[in-house]
């Protein structure tokens, strides 16, 4: 039996895990969102956080062998483009979109409408054969997305085109996380270090959201005078300055979600999700002037609910799993 001392100093340890965890979820949704109000270039914002990000991961297996003595992986350009690739891909629409969005739609909506990616997360699930089929995963659908109607629905601050890439990017995220868990899966890979993996999707996220950035912001990015038009050094080290500062919460994001389920559970992330999109929403409306009406702050409750059911129902079938495997 474990004595009282050790499971205070356990819980004390979950509550920092999560904590930090926080710290860059929260912090990162809303430094986009303050970043975006002067600088209008979403997609060069994505490509610096994806070169920071893969420097920082390459520095962190650089440490992680010299402390181990043993080599990290690295995969060979036939697995790398042939099974890497399709989840980089989808990975960067989805972070790229979601970016995106913030030039035209509040916090609010914003976490509303991302939180409908368990919907197509839970589709992809079942197509890709990684989640059993369940009568009650009806009722979980039925409720985000009639939480998601009754959030949007007579919005003051609604914003069509934002809404549209929200849900574009939520969409094309449950494929990410489907491919991101197959990939992670497939142990003569040797991925399952998220480190590693983001490590391996960094280049290839750059290069396919590469052509959209030249596409859409190629032309006004060379001659704003924030970065290439610029007068004095003051304002280009700013924006590199607040470009920088993004990528490492970017980074800190993957790291300290790697960190809490490592030192406690996939599950504790989940309950943590949830409780994060209140703490966001309630900021929101606290300190960016986001307003909500009775009917939003219903929908957000209903959605809630079919994500914590969403929650539930995947705790008490993996116990129920793991029971059958001892018997």
């Amino acid at each position: 039996m474990a004595c009282p001392v050790s499971i205070i100093c356990r819980a004390l340890r979950n509550v920092g895990l999560v904590l930090f965890y926080y710290v860059f979820s929260i912090g990162i949704t809303f430094y986009n969102k303050w970043l975006m109000k002067g600088f209008h270039f979403p997609l060069f914002m994505t490509l610096v956080h994806l070169t920071i990000i893969f420097c920082l991961s390459a520095l962190t297996r650089c440490a992680m062998q010299c402390w181990t003595r043993k080599p990290r992986v690295t995969l060979g350009w036939k697995e790398y483009l042939y099974k890497v690739a399709p989840t980089a891909l989808a990975t960067a629409l989805d972070i790229g979109l979601s970016n995106w969005s913030f030039l035209f739609i509040t916090i609010s909506l914003y976490t509303m409408t991302k939180s409908s990616a368990v919907l197509f997360i839970l589709f992809f699930s079942l197509v890709f054969k990684l989640e059993e089929p369940n009568p009650f995963l009806i009722l979980v659908v039925l409720l985000i997305a009639s939480g998601l109607f009754m959030f949007t629905l007579k919005s003051t601050q609604f914003n069509l085109e934002g809404f549209i890439m929200v849900l574009l990017a939520s969409f094309i995220g449950g494929i990410r996380w489907t491919l991101t868990q197959v990939l992670m899966q497939k142990a003569e890979l040797g991925l399952q270090n998220p480190i590693d993996t983001m490590y391996h999707l960094q280049p290839l996220m750059f290069l396919g959201l590469f052509p959209l950035f030249v596409l859409n912001e190629g032309l006004g990015l060379s001659t704003t005078e924030k970065l290439f038009r610029v007068s004095e050094l003051q304002p280009l080290l700013y924006s590199l300055l607040t470009l920088s500062v993004g990528g490492t919460l970017a980074f800190g994001l993957g790291f300290s979600e790697f960190l809490l389920v490592s030192r406690t559970s996939s599950l504790t992330l989940s309950i943590a999700g949830i409780f994060k999109e209140v703490c966001t929403l309630l900021l929101a409306v606290g300190f960016m002037g986001d307003k909500m009406s009775m009917v939003n702050w219903l929908g957000f409750v209903v959605c809630l609910s079919g994500i914590s059911l969403h929650v539930g129902l995947k705790t008490y079938y993996s116990k129920g799993n793991e029971h059958d495997i001892n018997m």
